[in-house]
């Protein structure tokens, strides 16, 4: 059967491959539409498992907010930033939100193989590997976080999807000016990146852990050989109560604030000055590529690789 320009138009709108890829499809499939679709299908898949040992560590997070009650956060990586920055790539990492802030999934394997929203006929996972296909990287849906609360959630962005948040709050009644404050507290959560949200969250194991350390620092300080155990005890807890004020959000020194009050009393002025409460309860923070491995790359190698020298 003749292949013809609109038949390759058809299949390029139904499954967004490449033109060539299109005109192969049908070729292989006599010019069965449906097929074609499967033949891509399958060929997306044979293409990711090839590209799936490649380092994906750059990407984008980005957030949806539903009602401001309910928010998704989530991570898509890529292999270049070349790739994050393009426009099919951002409209399928937006497309990975919205299907996050409607899932129930509870992991990353649940929510994979979810019936993607987008299109029934195919699950999360479907998706993704048929967008690998199209873009030619290797990419991967890392991590997702959905935030349901009675109360409020916003969300910040940072440098274009390098960070993104998500801040939860038990509040009566969220003016502008509340929002605006927990807005606040999403940028200082993106900036100094806290682990905890107080330090009544901090478990006992790990101030154990952070004693011994500080223990050793001090006793291996010829300035402390003379000085008897409860002194350096006490050195000890004041240095730990520090470095609690720098993982712990509510003790950090809040960044916009002229007098060092810190965050935790900057949110009650707040609650004070519109006559609510303001409980803050959680917040997630997503850098894209924290903790991967990165590809260092040599453009001028690889150009020459591709020119046979």
């Amino acid at each position: 059967m003749a292949i013809t320009a609109a038949m390759v138009k058809e299949l390029r709108e139904l499954t967004g491959a490449g033109m060539m890829d299109c005109k192969k499809a049908l070729g292989e499939t006599d010019g069965n539409m449906d097929e074609a679709v499967e033949y891509l299908r399958k060929n997306g898949q044979a293409k990711a498992e090839k590209k799936a040992s490649r380092i994906a560590a750059e990407g984008l997070c980005t957030v949806v907010v539903k009602d401001d009650k309910t928010a998704a956060v989530v991570e898509v990586n890529s292999e270049t930033d070349f790739v994050a920055k393009n426009e099919t790539f951002q409209q399928f990492v937006k497309a990975v939100a919205e299907q996050a802030v409607e899932s129930d999934a509870a992991d990353m394997d649940a929510f994979l193989a979810e019936t993607w929203n987008a299109d029934s006929s195919k699950t999360v996972k479907d998706a993704l590997v048929e967008k690998i296909a199209v873009i030619g990287e290797n990419m991967n849906i890392r991590r997702f976080a959905k935030i349901e609360t009675e109360g409020t959630v916003v969300s910040y962005i940072h440098a274009g999807g390098k960070i993104g948040v998500l801040v939860e709050a038990d509040t009566a009644n969220a003016t502008d000016a509340v929002k605006e404050c927990l807005k606040n507290v999403a940028m200082q959560i993106a900036a100094l990146n806290p682990k905890y949200l107080s330090s009544d969250d901090v478990d006992a194991e790990y101030k154990e852990h952070e004693k011994e350390i500080l223990l050793a620092q001090a006793k291996n300080d010829p300035k402390n050989a003379n000085k008897p155990d409860e002194i350096i005890e006490k050195m000890i807890t004041g240095r730990l109560n520090k470095e609690l004020k720098e993982v712990c959000l509510l003790e950090q020194e809040y960044v916009k604030a002229e007098n060092k009050e810190n965050v935790k009393k900057y949110v009650e002025s707040v609650a004070k000055a519109e006559g609510v409460s303001i409980n803050l309860k959680s917040f997630v923070r997503f850098e894209t590529g924290e903790g991967l491995e990165k590809k260092e790359e040599d453009f001028a190698a690889e150009v020459a690789a591709q020119m046979g020298n």
